[in-house]
């Protein structure tokens, strides 16, 4: 079974590059405290590290 991160908004991306901005919503996140279970890839860990200082990550219980 492929492992799960739970990935959640906890700063705005208000005043960031426009990159910053277009990869908090490729992720899928929309609003503040919004969380979303996605797949632990290497295209999406590369997505979290771009934006680490934005973001929580944690493994998911699904």
């Amino acid at each position: 079974m492929a492992l799960k991160l739970k990935v959640t908004l906890v700063r705005s991306p208000i005043h960031r590059e426009q990159s910053q901005k277009d990869t908090v919503r490729g992720l899928g996140l929309r609003r503040l405290h919004h969380s979303r279970v996605l797949d632990d890839t290497p295209s999406i860990r590369g997505m979290i590290r771009k934006i680490q200082h934005l973001v929580a990550v944690e493994p998911a219980d699904e």
